[in-house]
């Protein structure tokens, strides 16, 4: 019998409980003005990254940490307060920092699109 690897389907399913697309772009929508484009930016390429079929199950994992953190009404330190955003920033670029090999040019400007969109809509 093989030992499923940590970021094995299994893992990942448990993780999506947490985490759906609708809840994630309804935060980010909010978010904006608050985190900043570079921070945004970095949102949307882990979320294209996540999308993508051949990004690996344990990067998936990793991803769906963080953007779930974000997403979470309740966290570490609430957003309304003054650095309220600092943890989920700070989960953010860990995240990135641990699936950049995962991260390819397709995620990047699909990324930069949406971002661009979304400032045009502002």
């Amino acid at each position: 019998m093989t030992q499923t690897p940590s970021g094995s389907e299994e893992n990942l399913s448990k993780a999506k409980k947490y985490y759906s697309d609708q809840n994630f772009w309804l935060k980010l929508k909010k978010a904006p003005q608050a985190i900043g484009k570079e921070a945004l930016e970095k949102l949307l390429i882990l979320y294209y990254c996540f999308q993508d079929p051949s990004t690996p199950n344990k990067e998936k994992g990793v991803i769906l940490g963080a953007l779930g953190y974000f997403i979470m009404p309740f966290d570490l330190i609430p957003d309304i307060l003054p650095g309220g955003w600092t943890d989920d920033l700070g989960g953010l670029a860990l995240a990135v920092a641990k699936v950049t090999g995962a991260i390819n040019e397709t995620h990047i400007e699909k990324a930069r699109h949406k971002l661009n969109k979304l400032s045009n809509k502002a």
